[in-house]
């Protein structure tokens, strides 16, 4: 069996982190199945690189490979903020339908956390991925365009804008909520995980965020009936995944002090932004932090941290994200036993607290190697 998976090098620290993940990679297939199975890789350009190359940030070639591709796997794209061309993560995501934003965040052993119990952090957050913010509809304070906004709400709506504002618009729908928090019910009746939680501001903002909860809610009685138990009615059902919501402040808190009651979560796209990046900060940063944005036909994952352009090309990065990434993307091949093997294999090199600087700078006692050895200490402990 060979599976093609698409490649983007990325910007910054990019191809600092490919030189180290990948090899894991392909020594994780091959030390499991031998010559049974393999991956071809074929690299798409895109960012910096697609630039200097062709003239565009994101050439139509690439997007002609990725609407008829099946996997994907990318490193960090830059963005220059408040200046220059729209993001490319948010381009690739609206155009390629890519509504599913989910990051599995999870303990790994040694790593010194600035929370008690790290090692009960086992969640994995489904967040919208292509409406709210990423909708990106919003207009420069003293714009023609703002000023025609705010009249009409001002004068059509009676609604209390300041002239001044900036402002934007936050577009959330019935469809886009809903097929995420199938997507996550899916995944936790399929795991057969504890619990699903949908994240939401649904006190403040009633009709957005709270449309995303009840929503949400709609899809569990409808579609889930036989596999979930609402909380209140959580006495007595084994077996089921207990569904419950939380207000997006009141989870942050929740998820510090109680995160073993937290399993799935489903959210809207900035709550998940937070919350991800924020859960991440509990087990060792988002240099561990995998994550795959999927449409219904294709898996698109991507490091999850930054171009991080003081350090490129100095060997200092981490390539955790990006290994974890093809461990991520194995398990969805469905091969598992060469995704345990990575699993296995970081929590070995971390355990042994040779680590890149990142890691290091939490660490007692550790021991800094570059990038390239990380990757390589990895890959011997497969």
């Amino acid at each position: 069996m060979r599976k093609t998976v698409y490649w983007i090098e990325g910007d910054g620290i990019g191809p600092d982190v490919w030189k180290a993940a990948r090899p894991v990679i392909d020594a994780a297939v091959a030390k499991t199945y031998g010559d049974a199975r393999s991956i071809e890789w074929k690299e798409l350009l895109a960012g910096e690189k697609a630039y200097a190359a062709t003239g565009e940030y994101l050439p139509e070639a690439t997007m002609q490979a990725l609407r008829g591709a099946e996997l994907a796997i990318k490193g960090p794209l830059g963005t220059p903020v408040g200046k220059g061309f729209r993001s490319l993560n948010v381009t690739l995501r609206q155009t390629l339908d890519l509504y599913a934003c989910i990051r599995p965040i999870r303990y790994f052993e040694g790593i010194m956390s600035p929370v008690k119990r790290p090692d009960l952090v086992d969640m994995v957050v489904f967040r919208e991925n292509t409406e709210d913010v990423y909708a990106g509809i919003e207009y420069k304070a003293g714009t023609p365009e703002a000023k025609r906004l705010i009249d009409f709400l001002r004068n059509e709506l009676g609604a209390n804008v300041d002239p001044e504002s900036a402002v934007g618009i936050k577009p959330m729908t019935a469809r886009g909520s809903k097929r995420l928090v199938r997507r996550a019910m899916d995944f936790a009746v399929a795991q057969k995980r504890s619990s699903l939680t949908l994240v939401h501001k649904g006190n403040i903002m009633k009709f957005t965020e709270g449309g995303f909860r009840e929503w949400g809610y709609e899809v569990v009685r409808d579609e889930f009936a036989d596999a979930a138990v609402l909380e209140a009615d959580a006495g007595g059902a084994a077996g089921k995944v207990v569904v419950k919501d939380r207000i997006a402040d009141a989870m942050f808190q929740e998820v510090l002090i109680r995160p073993d009651q937290y399993s799935v979560i489903a959210t809207s796209n900035l709550n998940g932004d937070y919350l991800s990046d924020a859960l991440a900060a509990q087990v060792g940063g988002l240099g561990l932090a995998p994550g795959v944005n999927m449409s219904d036909s294709l898996a698109f994952f991507e490091a999850t941290h930054g171009t991080a352009p003081t350090i490129a090309g100095q060997d200092r990065a981490n390539p955790g994200s990006l290994i974890l990434c093809g461990a991520l993307m194995l398990e969805h091949m469905g091969w598992n036993d060469a995704a345990t093997r990575i699993y296995n294999a970081i929590n070995t090199t971390i355990g042994n607290r040779t680590v890149t600087v990142d890691l290091a700078s939490q660490m007692a006692s550790a021991t800094t190697v570059g990038t390239v050895a990380f990757g390589e200490l990895v890959e011997k402990a497969l």
